[in-house]
């Protein structure tokens, strides 16, 4: 593989060096600043080193040094290469040491066979909001059966609270969660307890405020590609190399200095690249090299389901372990949450449609869409269960929404546990949202901290956006400025022991543990399961392998009334039963036959013939 040049600062021989790339620009200095933040008299001046590189060395100078970069005259700015930015997105940037006394040397990642990822925003998931605050909860995640938390972008954002997804300085962890130590010690504690942890990268643009890199040179950008943000990032046009570069080295960074286990992208469809190898094909190389012998997974998030995504290269793909796949999400909230709204209108929720998705891994495979206006999806058969990350919640399909409520707000208990039971009976990968095993009642709403101009802009543009949405008539959309908005958004970890909350984290325990212990549930092949609608209301899903066959059966809505042919079935966990919240006087199985009322999921133990 080709050497990438280390960029940014960095400590080497006792002093720092620094690389910048100005390509428009005749002359660099880095300006050096005190700890109390104002500049340091006397600039460096950079040596011009070709190609638009500039490169310097400050004897002195160590690990939390601050530092800006001026360019032709103007600025300084901080450096979009920087590791750390410890007074925030428009302050100087910092030095960082990237040495660490790891605990993990054993540690040899996660099979993407054995993922059960939970989705973390880590500014809401405790009071506190740092990385620190996170690690007394590894332990019991671990406990209840997920395998690897994946963590909501920590590249540095503007203020003190956002989703993430407007980072502008890829390589330095946010200081309002805790900075790049903080993220190193979460790393090495969730190891410690068992845990891998994936990252979501946004490479398929850069946040607004804060974003200096156009200072540096407009080749970042390019108009030849459009996406929903604006002009794209320049991945195959003229300085091209430098860019793919900089996305390459920050996933290299994230898996070789903080033992990341793993990479969420964000969006791909909006990665836009006309050259081969294609830009994600090197980033999932790129970070697999970097693991030095730990397993790496590189997941795509992506609403096209283009098998090409997980395809090996030497087939034609781009060769990433994982991909997104939402028709398995839509069919259930079309049915159990009614939703009719913007893509939804593309899916029944019918039990046809949903054990077509289930068999897949997605519904659609070319028919035309009517959301899009065009056909949408390729084959799925192709590609082996675990590839399509499935969830019934999200960040985005909570935060989303008007008033970012989550999927309880808008469906019964029963029905609750019911999605639970699908989403996690399957063979593919699960996602659950944090908060979802108890079935939380926090909502996830969309908040920002921006400067009084933008903020104005971010929250008229909110407002309009769904305005002209039926479910949402009405509802006074929360101002994401607001830092009410925010706090509203933090999870209440107490709701767990309360009687409505505490059955539904003990069906996620049960049913997360036969998924881990059970031999059938841990074949994940194609020919190792099947799924069918056994009428209009219900559905049936097999999982085979071992000495027993392990039979769903779900009652979406109404009356199920089936005999399995098989008097020797046992029941091993039925949905209704009052451990997990629900009213049933018994486990409706007898002698083979299985009868009960809907929403409700059964699931049998069968002997194999």
């Amino acid at each position: 593989m080709k050497a990438i040049r280390t960029m940014g600062a960095w400590i080497e021989g006792g002093a720092v060096r620094f690389r910048v790339w100005a390509p428009e620009h005749d002359r660099v200095e880095i300006v050096t600043y005190g700890e109390d933040g104002e500049e340091v008299t006397g600039a460096l001046p950079a040596a011009p080193t070709g190609g638009g590189y500039f490169e310097a060395t400050a004897p002195g100078l160590g690990a939390g040094a601050l530092y800006k970069v001026r360019i032709d005259g103007a600025g300084p700015f901080p450096d979009p290469y920087a590791r750390a930015q410890p007074l925030g997105v428009h302050g100087p940037s910092a030095v960082d040491d990237p040495s660490f006394a790891w605990t993990d040397a054993g540690w040899k990642g996660v099979a993407l066979e054995d993922l059960v990822l939970y989705e973390v925003h880590i500014g809401t998931a405790t009071q506190e909001g740092t990385f620190d605050a996170l690690i007394p909860r590894l332990a019991e995640l671990r406990e209840l059966g997920i395998t690897a938390i994946e963590i909501m972008p920590v590249a540095s954002f503007p203020g003190e609270r956002g989703w993430g997804y407007d980072g502008v300085d890829l390589f330095a962890p946010s200081a309002a969660y805790g900075g790049p130590e903080g993220l190193r010690r979460l790393v090495d504690a969730a190891h410690a307890a068992g845990l891998g942890v994936i990252l979501d990268c946004v490479y398929n643009h850069f946040g607004p405020d804060g974003n200096y890199l156009r200072a540096y040179t407009k080749r970042y950008f390019t108009e030849r590609h459009k996406t929903p943000w604006g002009d794209a990032v320049n991945y195959d046009g003229e300085g091209a190399e430098q860019v793919r570069a900089l996305a390459i080295s920050n996933a290299e960074m994230w898996i070789r200095d903080f033992h990341i286990d793993g990479l969420r992208l964000d969006a791909t469809h909006a990665i836009l690249d006309d050259t081969a190898p294609h830009i994600l094909r090197e980033i999932a190389e790129r970070a697999r090299a970097a693991g030095g012998g730990r397993r790496v997974v590189v997941i795509a998030e992506d609403s096209l389901n283009d098998t090409r995504l997980v395809t090996p290269p030497e087939q034609g793909g781009h060769g990433l372990d994982g991909v997104w796949a939402d028709d398995f999400h839509h069919e259930l909230r079309v049915l159990f949450a009614g939703d009719r709204d913007g893509y939804f209108e593309d899916h029944r929720g019918t039990a046809e449609d949903i054990a077509a998705t289930i068999r897949k891994g997605w519904l659609y495979e070319g028919q035309v869409s009517k959301h899009a206006g065009k056909p949408r999806g390729t084959p799925a058969e192709p590609v082996p269960p675990p590839c399509f990350v499935h969830c019934i919640q999200n960040h985005d399909q909570i935060g989303n929404r008007a008033l970012g409520d989550r999927l309880g707000a808008a469906v019964s208990p029963a029905a609750f546990r019911t999605m639970s039971a699908l989403l996690l009976i399957t063979p593919y990968t699960p996602l659950l949202f944090m908060g979802q095993e108890w079935n939380a009642r926090t909502p996830f709403q969309y908040f920002t901290d921006h400067d009084a101009e933008l903020g104005r802009l971010v929250t008229e543009g909110r407002r309009r956006e769904f305005q002209y949405f039926t479910s949402f008539s009405g509802a006074e959309v929360p101002d994401p400025q607001d830092p009410r908005t925010f706090q509203r958004s933090k999870l209440d970890w107490s709701e767990r022991q309360r009687p409505e909350h505490a059955g539904v984290l003990a069906w996620y325990r049960e049913l997360l543990g036969l998924r881990a212990a059970h031999p059938a549930l841990r074949r994940r092949g194609r020919g190792d399961f099947s799924a069918e609608a056994i009428s209009p209301d219900a559905v049936r899903i097999e999982r085979r392998g071992g000495e027993a066959t392990v039979i769903a059966l779900v009652a979406l809505r109404g009356a199920l009334d089936v005999d399995l042919g098989r008097p020797e079935a046992r029941a091993l966990a039925f949905s209704e039963e009052p451990r997990f919240g629900g009213a049933a006087q018994r486990v409706p199985l007898d002698r083979g036959r299985a009868a009960f009322e809907g929403p409700a999921a059964l699931i049998v133990e069968v002997p194999r013939s």
